[in-house]
C-alpha cells in the first residue's frame, strides 16, 4: 500500500510495520530512544510518509493512540496545529516517553501557538520528558518564530535561569539548548543569553555550571558572532547586550 490522504490509521500502521527493521532499531537505542515500541524505521522515511499521507487530526489522534514509536512521530508530523487542543497536547506530553518524541511534538506545539500557555505549565511539571518539553518549545520558537518579538524570546530566560539546576540529563540538555537558540537568534538576543550563560558557568550548582559553560563556548565562538556580526575577538561583559 501506498500512504494517501485517505489512508486510515491502521493503514498506515500495516504499512509501517512492513518497513521495520531490527537492525535500525538497536541502533537507535544506542542514541538514548525508547525503542520497546519501535519499529526501526528512519525519521527520513517518516516524513516521506507523512508527505504522501498529508495532514489529518482524526487520524492523528488515533495512531498517537497506537504507543508505537514511528506512529506517535507520523502523528506528530500529520496532525493539524490548527485543529490541535490544549487538552490534546496535554495528554501527548504526559504520555511522551522519549527525547526525540518530545523534540517532535515541541513542533508541533509551537506551531499551534500554545507556548505561551505550556511553556510554563510544562516547567512546573516535574515529570523528567515532560520538564524538557517546555526547553524544547522554547528552543523551537527561537529558531521558527521569526516574526516573533525578540522581548518575547528574552523572556524565557529567567525560566531558564530557574530550571538550570535540574540534574536529569534530559532535562539539562533541553535547558542548555533552549539558552544557546535563544543566544543564537540575533545579535540583541546574544548579549542578555551570554550574560545568564556566564552567571551559570560560575555557579556552584554542577549541572547550571555545565549549561552555562557549555552555552558560553557556543555564543562566544568566532561562527556565532560571525553570523551575528559581532566585532571579532571582543568579549562581552556579563552586564552587557550586544547590538
Amino acid at each position: 500500500m501506498t500512504p494517501a490522504p485517505a489512508s486510515s490509521a491502521e493503514e498506515l500502521i500495516d504499512h509501517l510495520r512492513g518497513h521495520a527493521s531490527a537492525e535500525n532499531r538497536a541502533g537507535m537505542a544506542r542514541f538514548g530512544i525508547a525503542t520497546e515500541t519501535a519499529l526501526g524505521i528512519s525519521n527520513v522515511e517518516l516524513r516521506r510518509v507523512a508527505r504522501l499521507a498529508k495532514t489529518n487530526q482524526f487520524r492523528a489522534l488515533a495512531l498517537w493512540r497506537s504507543g508505537i514509536r514511528e506512529a506517535r512521530i507520523l502523528a506528530a508530523y500529520t496532525a493539524d496545529p490548527k485543529v490541535l487542543t490544549l487538552d490534546e497536547a496535554r495528554l501527548w506530553a504526559a504520555d511522551c516517553n522519549s527525547w526525540e518524541i518530545v523534540d517532535t511534538v515541541a513542533d508541533l506545539f509551537v506551531a499551534a501557538r500554545f507556548e505561551q500557555v505550556l511553556i510554563p505549565e510544562f516547567a512546573r511539571d516535574n515529570r523528567e520528558f515532560v520538564r524538557r518539553l517546555a526547553f524544547a518549545m522554547i528552543a523551537t520558537c527561537a529558531v521558527h518564530l521569526k516574526r516573533e518579538p525578540d522581548a518575547a524570546l528574552l523572556a524565557w530566560l529567567p525560566l531558564i535561569e530557574v530550571h538550570a539546576e535540574d540534574e536529569r540529563n534530559f532535562v539539562k540538555k533541553a535547558v542548555n539548548w533552549a539558552l544557546r537558540q535563544i543566544g543564537k537568534r540575533n545579535a540583541a538576543c546574544h548579549g542578555p543569553s551570554l550574560a545568564l550563560a556566564e552567571k551559570l558557568a560560575a555557579s556552584g550548582n554542577r549541572a547550571a555550571r555545565w549549561t552555562g559553560k557549555d552555552a558560553v563556548r557556543e555564543l562566544t565562538g568566532a561562527n556565532v558572532r560571525g553570523r551575528l556580526g559581532l566585532t571579532s575577538g571582543e568579549r562581552l561583559s556579563a552586564g552587557k547586550s550586544d547590538g
